[in-house]
């Protein structure tokens, strides 16, 4: 079966593209993603099902490498450098493997994400290995792979299929690799308002690069003086302390808006001007 199997995609690789016809597959290709920050994390397998047959154990073998799916090895795609289970994870594609155990799995990242199933799988690729505890789950016909955010800076990649789920941590260091692109793009040569608009309003998020905040709220204000950007050094400037100046921004940005955005967002800015007023007294 191996060899039918791998002549069959050989067929498929070399035949002329306009003979190709895409023929239905038992295990249908599905993928999935996720945006941890700006990092994008993204799976890419097919989906077999359960038909009736024991899985784990008899289709799956226990202590086998196994191609996490069907046909093509199972591949995970990282747009940034990350962290899988603890192990620290270039940015690249990789093919994803899993060796099922009755108790314990053992999930494996390596860097030839070209693979007809587990075949041709060699251990000294490897870019980490790890273990996971299987869980009983719901009854699920057709395998799935998801991945979810946890949190800002955090994912699962998890597993489910027939009665069991196993499921691997992802962590992005989302603030270091946010500043490294914003730094580049104000340095390079095609900065735009836009760009110093975006580094100041993400110190404001993040409370990073105080410093360079104000001058990156300076230069956005000089270039496109609106009140998107009289906003935003107002709040730059309230935060280093400087009030006065703050809430005459906090006015420039309120006659701007006018009759340009919702009366809602006027609101919020006087609401925010009485609030910074009531803290300078």
């Amino acid at each position: 079966m191996r060899t039918i199997l791998r002549l069959a995609a050989m067929a498929v690789a070399v035949a002329p593209a306009w003979a190709a016809v895409e023929l239905p597959q038992a295990s249908p290709a599905a993928t999935v993603s996720v945006k941890v920050g700006s990092t994008e994390v993204r799976l890419t397998y097919h989906r077999p099902g359960v038909k009736g047959r024991t899985i784990w154990g008899g289709l799956v073998p226990y202590g086998q490498v196994w191609r996490l799916g069907a046909n093509e090895a199972t591949t995970i795609e990282i747009s940034d450098p990350v962290r899988i289970a603890g192990h620290d994870v270039p940015a690249g594609t990789y093919a994803l493997f899993a060796i099922p155990g009755r108790q314990n799995w053992t999930f494996i990242v390596n860097k030839d994400a070209k693979q007809w199933g587990a075949f041709d799988y060699k251990q000294a690729d490897d870019v980490a290995r790890f273990e996971a505890m299987p869980q009983t789950a719901p009854a699920q016909e057709w395998m799935l792979l998801t991945v979810d955010p946890t949190g800002p800076q955090s994912a699962e990649v998890a597993l489910a299929w027939e009665k069991l789920r196993v499921a691997f941590p992802i962590e992005v260091d989302v603030p270091s690799i946010v500043w490294g692109a914003i730094t580049k793009r104000i340095a390079g040569p095609d900065a735009t308002w836009q760009d110093y608009f975006d580094a100041a309003r993400y110190s404001l998020d993040q409370g990073g690069h105080r410093a360079e905040a104000v001058g990156w709220a300076d230069r956005a204000v000089a270039a496109k003086p609106m009140f998107w950007t009289y906003e935003v050094k107002a709040r730059v400037l309230q935060r280093e302390g400087r009030t006065a100046e703050a809430l005459a921004l906090l006015d420039k940005a309120m006659a701007d808006a006018a009759g340009k955005t919702p009366a809602e967002y006027i609101d919020e800015l006087k609401a925010t001007a009485a609030e910074w007023r009531g803290a300078k007294k």
